[in-house]
């Protein structure tokens, strides 16, 4: 590791987003690993917590309390993958020090009015909500190369602002109402120990949640507007399959003039002719989760119905990788000049 590397600090460490940011970092050849924090699991090492973790140059290493003042003698950015509202607390003073920031949590995707709604929460620093960039690297990578704080998207938004924005600015999409169907498996709810997560309660099942106030409707609104100019509302209605990784969304949204697949296919397919984790199938080929597991890759595919006048946009995404910490590290990249081509898996394991 040169002396010139940028040092990290990995925030939420124990869990599994903060896992799979350790996992993806640890080849990264311009990174240092060098504070590692937790809350709960605090004073356990790093192999204790993820024992798939153990083997490597940071697996004895012991998480740490989350404090500010630690983190700033140690780190010159931050990956937080701290629960919602958490990081909206402890960023500031990071950001204040001169630290760069990429949050996991949903702390800074929105507007402060919208939190008691969707989060359950008052905002704790809505000061700073004007200054965080949206973290979706295809489209608003310029932003990210100077930005100071990201907002990393979520899972679920991530395949629909990119499956959508480029034909909703081509004029091929009505601006709504956009339908999306969304399903996750069960690592989307995190690492704490529920009943509804459990084998028992998830194999054989598929069954939505949090109907119709799911954190991510607004963020898809509100990217798909940052993306187009165009106001968009969305209905969303997620799913809770029984599979470990990945999300898969599929979007209905009425048509707009003489758009077909070919046109829409070939517009998403000129749109990000040139991102290395966005792959868009030939018309006839039909999405698979399974082929982006363990990648920053998100697939996408349009089709038009011209029977019902409805574009059927459906994107995947791994939830851990693309849709968390891979995505937060693209945006470190970007904000450190790295070519994230080489620093982030696209090869999925399979089967």
């Amino acid at each position: 590791m040169g002396t010139d590397a940028v040092r990290v600090a990995v925030l939420g460490a124990s869990g599994y987003a903060g896992g799979e940011l350790v996992r993806l970092l640890g080849a990264h050849p311009g990174v240092a690993l060098t504070f590692l924090g937790a809350n709960q699991a605090a004073g356990r090492t790093l192999g204790e917590v993820h024992p798939h973790l153990g083997a490597t140059a940071v697996g004895g290493a012991r998480l740490r309390p989350v404090e500010a003042e630690a983190i700033v003698d140690e780190a010159d950015a931050v990956l937080s993958a701290l629960p919602h509202g958490a990081s909206g607390e402890l960023l500031p003073p990071l950001l204040d020090a001169g630290l760069r920031v990429v949050d996991l949590a949903g702390d800074f995707r929105l507007p402060a009015s919208a939190y008691p709604a969707w989060y359950g929460f008052d905002h704790p620093a809505p000061e700073r909500l004007a200054d965080a960039v949206y973290g979706l690297p295809e489209l608003f990578g310029d932003a990210i190369r100077e930005a100071a704080l990201v907002a990393n998207p979520g899972c679920y938004p991530t395949p629909v602002i990119l499956g959508l924005a480029p034909l909703l600015a081509a004029g091929w999409l009505e601006p709504g109402p956009v339908i999306v169907d969304g399903k996750t498996g069960l690592s989307g709810a995190g690492r704490r120990a529920e009943e509804a997560t459990t084998y028992a309660a998830s194999q054989d099942s598929v069954r939505p949640y949090r109907v119709p106030l799911h954190q991510h409707t607004p963020e898809m609104e509100r990217g798909l507007e940052l993306a187009t100019g165009r106001g968009v509302t969305v209905l969303f209605t997620p799913h809770l399959v029984p599979t470990v990784r990945g999300v898969l969304t599929t979007c209905y949204v009425p048509l707009a003039g003489d758009a077909d697949t070919e046109r829409l296919t070939a517009t998403l397919a000129d749109a990000y002719a040139g991102a290395p984790f966005v792959r868009v199938l030939p018309a006839g080929e039909m999405v698979d989760s399974k082929r982006v597991r363990g990648t920053n890759v998100v697939e996408l595919q349009a089709i038009a119905d011209p029977r019902t006048a409805t574009a059927i946009v459906v994107g995947a995404v791994d939830n851990l990788v693309k849709g968390a910490a891979g995505q937060a590290i693209q945006n470190l990249d970007l904000m450190y000049g790295f070519d994230a081509a080489a620093t982030l898996p696209r090869l999925a394991v399979y089967p």
